[in-house]
């Protein structure tokens, strides 16, 4: 499902549109007569693909590509949990609001802790502590917040990597390049212009594609590193909010039943 509104997305689409372009920007190089055919002997063009994929070679291909894979891994993951709408689900602050109101408080704590959301999770941790008092619960609502943003940041980190990566690669295939092209030029004798221009190829192509990996990661990298701010913002104010109500509700019936109503407080935490 979360899947499906991803291709179904704005975002997707605009990046399948740049890909049919490039694509076709790519593939479709017009060749004129007189370069393909006018002169004797001479070869034809090559693809500009076909080109590309010889000249990363065995090494750096499979590694570009690899790196690749998981940076569209880590996109689709990332894009998938930082979604508004899975942090905030659409109307769970107003049943959860509706539920403390009534004074439903051991329902309230259930429907928080059965749903999955960065908001719920929130509020399940402050509300195992809200019998000790307000403040109190939102020490641990902020630490639990805390640690769900710094995993959030972990994987976006990787991002980053690999956008500092992709040029790095770059960089050492055009090193490689450049040293098959000495190696010919210091053979002392005519260099042959096929094995001179193939190792530059190999450079400049290696170089090529590392710079076009690294831009999409810096891109997300930047696009998620501000989602994970709002999010984190937002919920944080939501939270503090309903735990507010949910302790000054409490106190217009007495107080919260420590075993009936609210789950006893998590155990220290042990090295």
């Amino acid at each position: 499902m979360a899947l499906s509104r991803i291709l179904h997305s704005r975002w997707f689409s605009f990046a399948f549109v740049l890909i049919l372009l490039g694509t076709f920007w790519l593939t479709g190089q017009p060749v004129s007569a007189q370069d393909a055919g006018d002169a004797p002997g001479q070869a034809p063009e090559p693809n500009i693909i076909i080109h590309i994929v010889k000249s990363a070679g065995v090494v750096f291909g499979p590694l570009l590509l690899l790196v690749s894979i998981a940076l569209v891994a880590l996109i689709v993951i990332l894009f998938m949990d930082l979604k508004m709408a899975a942090a905030i689900p659409p109307g769970f602050v107003d049943a959860f609001t509706d539920t403390v109101n009534k004074r439903q408080f051991k329902q309230a704590f259930d429907m928080a802790k059965a749903d999955n959301s960065i908001l719920a999770r929130v509020l399940t941790a402050g509300m195992s502590r809200l019998q000790y008092g307000l403040e109190d619960a939102r020490d641990m609502a902020e630490n639990t917040l805390e640690s769900i943003k710094s995993d959030k940041e972990q994987k976006n980190n990787y991002t980053a990597v690999i956008g500092t990566l992709g040029p790095m690669l770059g960089l050492v295939g055009t090193v490689f390049g450049m040293i098959l092209s000495f190696i010919e030029l210091g053979r002392g004798t005519t260099p042959n212009p096929a094995r001179l221009a193939d190792g530059i190829s190999h450079a400049l192509v290696v170089t090529l594609l590392g710079i076009a990996l690294s831009v999409p990661a810096i891109f997300f990298n930047a696009f998620f590193r501000n989602r994970i701010t709002r999010i984190t913002m937002e919920t944080n104010h939501i939270a503090d909010d309903l735990l507010t109500q949910m302790y000054h509700n409490s106190k217009k019936t007495g107080g919260l039943p420590s075993a009936t109503t609210m789950p006893p407080a998590p155990p220290a935490p042990t090295k």
